[in-house]
């Protein structure tokens, strides 16, 4: 069990700045995912982690101690890779056991060591295997097997299930979380996917442009975002965003101007004439105008039925697009209108520099 620690962590290339200060402290036996858009850094901090970038500032520790100028073999990391990376001409057993033989471990160990990955990950019938005779799905937990024998002190995921199909993706997410579960090391995930980042984190590290805008549970992040950025890339579909004007300021209220609808919130530290951005997300949007908060009226662009859920597309008379996600099979088409609203609890208020309010 293993605790890790950025301190002012930067990357450069040149004068390019890729990383920006990243201060990080991971417990032992967390599960971090980081997660944002690509080009945001994310893979690279992964990589400065592992010892396969050099560290251009700041310190990085592994179990209290300084690693920054340790070789990548020495940090006792494990990491599993986009592509898979196994050895074609080398079975399952083989691709397992390689890096182990290549240390002079005793050759009882390395085979009850591989066996007892193999179990874990329910390959045990595929160790004769070749590569080319696996499935993507069956590649990969031999990916995650090579790691697990070597026992290491943190695992790392660069965007595993990235080459796998849908059905695959959430089939291996769950393993990966069982493995977790079961093995209790400390892993830290890189995805820019949020739905993976959702499932699997104990915490997410939300980055952008080499700085960290968030980091906090999954609930903390989705309930509380810091800012607009965080609030619109966490959720699926994504948050609605509405430019508000605050038209008036009373003891305990604040009243916005939203497509010539007036809405009451309670007081928000603004003045008035200012301008607002009110965020609310499509799953906490009803069609009860009466819920809280009455919205603008929309006119439906387009609908998705998904049987469980049916996805309504729209506009504001101001032209201000709204997405609303109703339970059920709805019976919606292009052209309606519909009244829709909110409750307080779930409308998010962000200033012009997109910084959260309240």
């Amino acid at each position: 069990m293993t605790t890790l620690a950025l301190n002012k962590i930067e990357k450069r290339y040149g004068a390019t700045e890729v990383i920006r200060g990243v201060d990080l402290k991971i417990d032992s036996g967390e599960f971090i995912v980081f997660v944002g858009p690509s080009g945001c850094g994310k893979s690279t901090l992964l990589r400065m982690i592992a010892g396969l970038e050099p560290i251009s500032g700041g310190e990085l520790q592994i179990g209290g101690e300084r690693v920054n100028h340790k070789a990548a073999s020495e940090r006792g990391i494990a990491m599993v890779f986009q592509s898979y990376a196994l050895y074609p001409h080398m079975s399952v057993y083989k691709n397992m056991s390689f890096g182990l033989e290549t240390a002079k471990m005793p050759t009882a160990e390395i085979d009850a060591r591989v066996r007892q990955a193999a179990e874990i990950l329910q390959i045990t019938q595929l160790l004769d295997r070749k590569p080319k005779q696996l499935s993507g799905g069956q590649r990969q937990r031999v990916a995650i097997g090579r790691a697990i024998v070597r026992d290491p002190k943190i695992f790392l995921f660069d965007e595993p299930l990235s080459n796998l199909d849908a059905e695959l993706r959430v089939q291996t997410r769950v393993e990966i979380a069982k493995l977790h579960a079961d093995i209790g090391a400390t892993m830290i995930y890189v995805t820019h996917d949020q739905v993976e980042a959702m499932t699997l984190a104990d915490r997410i590290v939300v980055l952008r442009a080499g700085e960290i805008e968030q980091f906090g549970t999954p609930l903390e992040i989705y309930n509380k975002p810091a800012n607009k950025f965080v609030a619109g890339f966490i959720g699926s579909p994504k948050m609605n965003f509405f430019d508000v004007t605050v038209t008036r300021q009373q003891a305990g209220t604040t009243t916005l101007g939203l497509a010539g609808t007036n809405i009451v919130v309670p007081k928000i530290d603004t003045t008035v004439d200012a301008k607002l951005c009110l965020g609310i997300r499509p799953e906490h949007i009803t069609n009860d105008a009466k819920d809280g908060v009455a919205l603008a009226d929309l006119t439906v662009t387009h609908v998705e039925h998904l049987g469980g859920q049916t996805i309504v597309y729209g506009r504001m008379a101001d032209g201000q697009s709204i997405n609303v996600t109703l339970d059920g099979q709805r019976t919606v088409h292009p052209k309606d209108t519909l009244k829709v609203g909110a409750t307080l609890d779930n409308c998010h208020f962000f200033d012009a520099a997109g910084q959260r309010l309240g």
